[in-house]
Parts: structure tokens; C-alpha cells; sequence
């Protein structure tokens, strides 16, 4: 992984990924309290003070051991609108590898804003970081997700059965991933 400063934004055709600041809490949380963005997630919404406490400590969270997350607030170019967060989650220093992970409020679904910007966030873990391989693991019932990684040409490699329980309930799990070789390689 590069020793590199943390970008402070990528800019996209439509959007502004950004570090969070302490304004953007209200518009954090008209999100990640809700159950419904949560369903594919192995977590349940955090609340009130625990909702809180979580985000201040994304605000100024590190990045450079394994299980750190870099995460960046999705705002809309046009307005500003928070409308969800990306994140790279170092996965393995050193094996170069990070997980990608993406929620955006359903408000803005169905738009090609969450193609965007995990787009962006892929390239800068390849180019800025300099990981070799990204994955994403995925709840097979998560239709959405899968197909936003589909869309970006990441190539199953795994079908978990029955590989975690959560709310009482065994799930499954496609992980997919890609190469940076690969994603230099897209057309």
C-alpha cells in the first residue's frame, strides 16, 4: 500500500466524494437509522448516542492497519445533497487487499449514483493506494448490490451457504472481487 495522504475528495461526472464533517450527522442519520438500509447489512441501525459516538469516530478514523476503514460521504454535485457513504476497508497491508463497501438512502435509488461512486472509490484503491485486489461481500438476497458490482465487471468468486446467521436467520454470501490489473484493463 502506498504511504500516501488520504484524499480529501474524488470528484465524479455527478458527484463529490468527500471526507465527512461534523455538519453532515443530520443527513448521516436520516440513513443509517433506518431498518430498511440495514436488511442486507450484518448489523442492526444505530441509534440516538451509539449512532452519535459512531460517527464522530469515522470522522477522524485511521487508515493504516489492518480492519481501518477510509470512508467518504457521497454528496451530489448539483446540490450538496448527502445522499450515502463509500468505504475501503483494509482487508490485508500485507497482501494489498481492501473490501469495498457502499450504503446510500434509498431516496436516491435506482439513479447510478451508488455505480459511481464505488466506481471511484475501486480506482482510488488501485491508483492512489495501490491495492492489488478489492472485493466486496454481498447478502445473495441483496439484488441491488449485486448488481452494482456486476455493472462494474467484479467476477463472483464464492458462494457462501448458510455462512453467517443473523436476527435469528442463516444467510448466504457472494463475495466478488477484481484485480488492479483487471480494472486498468476496462474498456
Amino acid at each position: 500500500m502506498n504511504a500516501l495522504t488520504l484524499p480529501a475528495s474524488i470528484t465524479t461526472q455527478r458527484l463529490i466524494l468527500r471526507k465527512f464533517s461534523p455538519d453532515d450527522f443530520a443527513s448521516y442519520a436520516a440513513y443509517r437509522s433506518r431498518e430498511d438500509v440495514y436488511r442486507y447489512l450484518y448489523a442492526t441501525p444505530s441509534v440516538g448516542s451509539a449512532l452519535e459516538e459512531k460517527f464522530a469516530r469515522l470522522l477522524d478514523a485511521p487508515f493504516e492497519n489492518d480492519g481501518d476503514d477510509f470512508r467518504l460521504a457521497v454528496t451530489r454535485a448539483e446540490d450538496g445533497a448527502l445522499i450515502g457513504d463509500v468505504m475501503l476497508k483494509l482487508a490485508s497491508k500485507a497482501a494489498l487487499q481492501a473490501e469495498v463497501g457502499y450504503v446510500f438512502h434509498p431516496d436516491y435509488a435506482g439513479k447510478g449514483y451508488a455505480t459511481e461512486a464505488v466506481s471511484a472509490m475501486i480506482s482510488a484503491g488501485f491508483e492512489i493506494f495501490g491495492f492489488h485486489r478489492i472485493f466486496a461481500r454481498l447478502d445473495s438476497r441483496n439484488s441491488s448490490s449485486v448488481g452494482i458490482v456486476e455493472r462494474l465487471g467484479l467476477r463472483r468468486e464464492a458462494h457462501l451457504v448458510e455462512n453467517d446467521r443473523f436476527k435469528g436467520e442463516w444467510g448466504d454470501e457472494y463475495i466478488y472481487a477484481v484485480l488492479a490489473r483487471e480494472w486498468a484493463a476496462r474498456g
